[in-house]
C-alpha cells in the first residue's frame, strides 16, 4: 500500500525526507539511540537530567489529588492564565488580559503549530532564521507556506541586516523570531530587533516569538521581548513554555500571550489539535511563574555555571568555543580537532569519548548546511557531575 498525504510536507519542511522518498529519524533521535546503545552520555538532547522547583512538583501533586484530572477550559485554568498575564507584567512590562489575550497550549511546540497554521495561507511566506528548529519547517510547509530564511554568521550568530531587509517583502505573513535562539544560543541585538518590527510594519506581517529559554539569558544580561518595543505589541504573538524554566519538559505546558483578535483566530485551529491539556499541570506552572526573582536568578546562575563548566572541557579537548549567550546549547567546532564533518564525527563521538552531540548542520537547509559542517552542539542543562565526567572523557580526544 501506498501511503499518501501531508506527511510528506511535513519530513520536507523538518529537512527529514530522503530523495527515495521516505522519512528518516530526526537526528535527536538517532544520537539518543546512540548513546542508549553505547551507554554514552547524551549531551545532544536538550532535556534536564533533574527535576524542577519542590513547589512546581508538590503544586501537581496535590492538584492530581484534589480531583483537577479532567478537561481543563479550552483557553486554559484561570489560575495559569492570570499567572502568565502577571508574569508578563512583572518580567516585561508588558499587560495582557488574561481572558482574552493569554491561551494555554500543549508546549510551545503546539502554540507554534495552532499559530502557524491560523495565520497562514498556501503561498504565504514565512520568515525564520537559519539554522532553525525542525518543527519550524515542518509546521509551514504542512501550512502549505513557502518558507524563506535569513542565516545566523559570525562568533555571535547573528543576521545581516541587508539580508533579513531583501528578504522580507509584501508576500511575508509571518516573521518568526526564535531568540534567545536554539541551537546556536545568540542572542539578537537591539538593532536587529529594531528592524524586525520596522520591516513587520512596512509589510504588515505578524510577528511570532518562541521565547521559551526567556529565563536563561547569561552575562548579566536580560531577555527583550519583541513586543515590548513600540509599535509591536499589536502584531505580535508571544510564545514561551514552562519546560525549560520549571525542568518539565515532559509536562508541555506552553502559553501564547497576543492581542485578543489573533488568539481568538489561533484558537479555531488550537482546539482541533490538543483541544486541552494537563490539567493537573496547569496549577503547577502557575506556582511557578509566581515563584519570588531569587527562583529566577538562581536556575539563570546555575546553568551559567554548568555553561562555563563544559566551554572550559570543551575548550581543553581541543575544540573550537562561542560560548553562548543563552539557553541550553554550546556550539563546538570541531575542525581544530580533524574533523571537517560534525554529522561523519556525532555519529563516531559515543565511541571515541562516550559522549554524544547533534551536528548544526541537521538544523539547516542543504544549500548553507556547508557553512556549519564542522559545529557540533552540545546540551549542557545536565548535572554538574554528569558534566564533569563528560568533560573528562571528551579531554581524551586532544591531538
Amino acid at each position: 500500500m501506498t501511503v499518501q498525504g501531508s506527511w510528506r510536507r511535513a519530513a520536507h519542511g523538518a529537512l527529514l525526507l530522503a530523495p527515495d522518498g521516505t522519512a528518516a529519524s530526526t537526528i535527536f533521535a538517532e544520537m539518543t539511540q546512540l548513546a542508549v546503545r553505547s551507554g554514552a552520555i547524551n549531551l545532544g538532547q536538550g532535556f534536564p537530567d533533574y527535576d524542577g522547583p519542590d513547589e512546581v512538583l508538590e503544586a501537581a501533586r496535590a492538584a492530581i489529588a484534589g480531583g483537577l484530572n479532567q478537561y481543563p477550559p479550552g483557553m486554559g485554568m484561570p489560575v495559569l492564565r492570570e499567572a502568565i498575564a502577571e508574569h508578563q507584567q512583572r518580567f516585561y512590562g508588558l499587560s495582557f488580559n488574561p481572558d482574552t489575550e493569554v491561551l494555554v497550549t500543549a508546549g510551545a511546540t503546539e502554540a507554534l503549530a495552532a499559530t502557524i497554521l491560523a495565520l497562514v495561507d498556501e503561498g504565504d511566506e514565512v520568515l525564520t532564521f537559519e539554522p532553525f528548529y525542525d518543527a519550524y519547517g515542518a509546521i509551514i510547509e504542512l501550512a502549505r507556506g513557502v518558507h524563506r530564511t535569513v542565516p545566523l554568521r559570525g562568533d555571535d550568530f547573528q543576521p545581516d541586516p541587508d539580508e533579513l531587509r531583501a528578504a522580507v517583502s509584501d508576500r511575508t505573513r509571518l516573521i518568526l523570531v526564535n531568540d534567545p535562539h536554539n541551537p546556536t544560543g545568540s542572542v539578537l541585538g537591539a538593532e536587529i530587533r529594531d528592524l524586525l518590527v520596522e520591516l513587520a510594519e512596512q509589510h504588515d506581517a505578524v510577528l511570532v516569538t518562541d521565547e521559551v529559554y526567556e529565563h536563561l539569558v547569561y552575562g548579566g544580561e536580560r531577555h527583550v521581548p519583541l513586543a515590548t518595543l513600540p509599535g509591536a505589541r499589536e502584531r505580535t504573538v508571544s510564545i514561551s513554555s514552562g519546560g525549560k524554566t520549571f525542568n518539565t519538559t515532559g509536562w508541555k505546558i506552553g502559553w501564547i500571550t497576543a492581542p485578543a483578535e489573533l488568539v481568538s483566530a489561533i484558537v479555531q485551529v488550537k482546539q482541533f489539535l490538543t483541544f486541552v491539556n494537563g490539567g493537573p499541570f496547569q496549577p503547577a506552572i502557575a506556582t511557578g511563574l509566581r515563584l519570588p526573582d531569587s527562583f529566577f536568578d538562581g536556575i539563570r546562575a546555575d546553568m551559567e555555571r554548568k555553561r562555563d563548566l563544559l566551554v572550559s572541557g570543551l575548550q581543553a579537548a581541543g575544540f573550537a568555543v562561542r560560548p553562548p549567550a543563552a539557553g541550553y546549547f554550546v556550539v563546538a567546532d570541531a575542525a581544530p580537532l580533524g574533523y571537517e564533518d560534525g554529522a561523519a564525527f556525532c555519529r563516531r563521538l559515543p565511541e571515541l569519548a562516550g559522549v554524544a552531540a547533534v551536528p548544526i548542520s541537521a538544523f539547516c537547509h542543504e544549500e548553507l548546511a556547508g557553512e556549519y559542517r564542522s559545529l557540533v552542539r552540545f546540551a549542557f542543562c545536565k548535572r554538574l557531575d554528569v558534566l564533569e565526567r563528560a568533560a573528562a572523557q571528551l579531554a581524551g580526544l586532544k591531538v
